[in-house]
């Protein structure tokens, strides 16, 4: 979006890492935010806010890193600011899969596609995660590869991982928004 903080993008009235927030928070115990410009308007969302301790802007894997690094709790879910239709129960269906497979980390998929910004990892592999990213490594779905991964299907909410990148499709999802956020609601027993 032509070098802006993205997350800080007006989306239906407010910035899109406000949808991102509001829908998240019901879901942890703790938020924190993984900002690396622009700390003062990221601070004015009330959460932690932090930059990455790997220098040169690795993206989402030196994100992944220092939340890893700070969380108090021992999952971390990792969600991205320009996706505010992920589901209600995102975090729920990932812990439910990984602890059912005794997994290291637990990732989103839907329509046979990855979502890999989308995921709970255990806190405890960040030695790991050292390991990997001092041996070169900088792909997030590249370290994933070296742990024991579980794929959660959301093929009945795949519109909820539309990413918004560009202005265009901000203006195409604004009017979608509402059916969007719609679909990815959780089901009641009585739609399931």
């Amino acid at each position: 979006m032509g070098g802006v903080d993205k997350g800080l993008v007006t989306f239906d009235g407010r910035p899109l890492a406000a949808h991102v927030l509001d829908r998240l928070a019901h879901q942890v115990d703790e938020v924190l935010i993984n900002a690396n410009r622009n700390l003062p308007a990221w601070q004015a969302f009330g959460y932690p806010v932090f930059s990455d301790d790997i220098p040169g802007h690795a993206g989402p894997l030196a994100g992944l890193h220092a939340a890893l690094s700070r969380a108090a709790h021992a999952l971390v879910v990792t969600v991205p600011c320009d996706a505010p239709f992920f589901p209600h129960d995102l975090v729920s269906r990932l812990a439910g899969a990984l602890r059912q497979a005794d997994a290291d980390v637990a990732l989103a998929r839907a329509q046979d596609q990855l979502h890999p910004v989308f995921c709970l990892c255990r806190r405890e592999h960040l030695a790991h995660l050292d390991g990997y990213i001092a041996a070169g490594g900088r792909r997030v779905a590249g370290w994933y590869e070296r742990l024991r991964a579980v794929e959660v299907n959301f093929d009945d909410q795949t519109a909820a991982f539309l990413n918004l990148n560009t202005r265009e499709e901000l203006a195409r999802a604004q009017p979608q928004g509402e059916a969007l956020q719609a679909h990815s609601r959780p089901r009641s027993n009585e739609q399931r």
